[in-house]
């Protein structure tokens, strides 16, 4: 297996695992707030395939589907086009809300973007310098493992808000 092969297929679980939280649910259900300030299952997603789209388009030079393939204007959220979800405030997470066939296919156009850039990489790229403004640069395969890490985190998370709604999700 390739390193390439290696992060293609991360990248799918966590993909098959958000089509998974989604499936089915009402545009209520995935707005639903455990608490009041909680992080509902749409911004979960959003804001996941939200960093990977900006940190993967960022590196690989590309535009990003949230802008170029018109989610901006699909999803309607009145929010910088390259808002990413960091640091959002309760009322702004209240405001994602989205049915779960434009979450899916949002997902699915990061994904698409993401795999088919990854698949081109050499194990060498890996090493590339892809952000000096930390106090240790990032490389190429720290970055990916990161936005990785992340994502993962937050479809989890999103997976166990649907099992507190009492949908049962495999991811």
């Amino acid at each position: 297996m390739t390193p390439a092969e290696l992060l293609i297929d991360a990248f799918d679980r966590v993909r098959d695992g958000a089509f998974a939280v989604v499936d089915g649910l009402t545009e209520d259900q995935l707005a639903h707030r455990v608490t009041p300030d909680a992080n509902s299952i749409a911004w979960l997603v959003w804001h996941a395939y939200r960093v990977q789209d900006d940190h993967i388009a960022d590196a690989a030079g590309l535009q990003q589907v949230w802008a170029a393939r018109g989610f901006i204007e699909f999803f309607d959220l009145d929010l910088d086009e390259d808002d990413t979800g960091f640091g959002h405030t309760s009322a702004q997470v209240a405001r994602v809300r989205a049915p779960a066939d434009l979450l899916a296919r949002y997902v699915e156009e990061v994904h698409a973007q993401t795999v088919a850039w990854v698949g081109g990489l050499k194990e060498a790229d890996l090493d590339w310098v892809v952000d000096t403004s930390w106090e240790e640069p990032v490389t190429l395969g720290v970055r990916l493992v990161s936005v990785v890490n992340d994502i993962t985190q937050h479809i989890g998370q999103a997976a166990y808000v649907r099992g507190l709604l009492g949908g049962h999700v495999s991811v």
